[in-house]
């Protein structure tokens, strides 16, 4: 057995290629979690995170206490990752710089709690910070991340690491929420994107989960013209 572990989207890959190749067909039930966690040397935490995908993508159906199954009929879906600011930036070519506005505990607003379906009476922490491509403005973000889902943040030097990179390398989720839509820039987003007040601004706000408890829901406002990349 190896002692290298396998991450999601080798799990993914892996799972993909057994329904392509028609190990698992149309309908048929896949082995537990557990199971293939087992098998592939891996956490069962990463397996839920590739299932998830897969089923994000059309591939397969999950049902709580039913479990995996190849879709009889798939479908295909544009599926949207989570990426590492950092890496997105690099992979233009662009030299990557990074700034932490602040980070502070806070009780979250009223919306804040609604966003994750339930009344958050502890404080959570609250992370703005500008994301950088060539010493310019790319992405601003406006974060809360559950204390309860996440302690460790509070031990890291967020001057040092973005909480997006450490929450996507360390937090897996099971639930995923998406929105984009665009919102004119007020004085101050105005002032930190580098753009005039009033601007068109393409903004993402994403929310996970893992089970029933938020781990973070973030805005993130990006500066003008960003490109989103999807897969499908």
């Amino acid at each position: 057995m190896s002692d290298t572990r396998l991450g999601w989207k080798d799990v993914r890959d892996r799972i993909h290629r057994m329904i392509l190749t028609g190990r698992y067909g149309p309908g048929d039930k896949l082995p537990r979690d557990a199971d293939i966690a087992e098998e592939l040397n891996c956490a069962r935490s990463t397996v839920q995170r590739a299932m998830q995908d897969l089923s994000d993508s059309g591939l397969v159906e999950r049902r709580r206490k039913g479990g995996t199954r190849v879709r009889p009929d798939p479908v295909t879906r544009a599926t949207f990752d989570i990426s590492i600011t950092r890496h997105e930036v690099e992979q233009t070519g662009a030299a990557y710089g990074y700034q932490l506005i602040g980070a502070t505990q806070e009780v979250p607003p009223r919306g804040v709690q609604a966003v994750f379906g339930q009344k958050i009476a502890q404080p959570m922490l609250r992370v703005q910070a500008l994301h950088l491509a060539d010493a310019r403005p790319y992405i601003l973000e406006d974060r809360w991340i559950c204390l309860q889902t996440s302690p460790e943040i509070l031990s890291l030097d967020l001057t040092g690491i973005s909480a997006n990179e450490w929450l996507v390398l360390n937090k897996p989720y099971d639930r995923l929420d998406m929105r984009f839509y665009a919102e004119n820039a007020d004085p101050a987003r105005a002032g930190l994107l580098g753009t005039a007040p009033g601007e068109a601004l393409l903004v993402i706000e994403r929310t996970t989960w893992i089970g029933d408890a938020p781990i973070t829901t973030v805005k993130a406002s990006t500066a003008p013209g960003y490109r989103l990349r999807s897969q499908s």
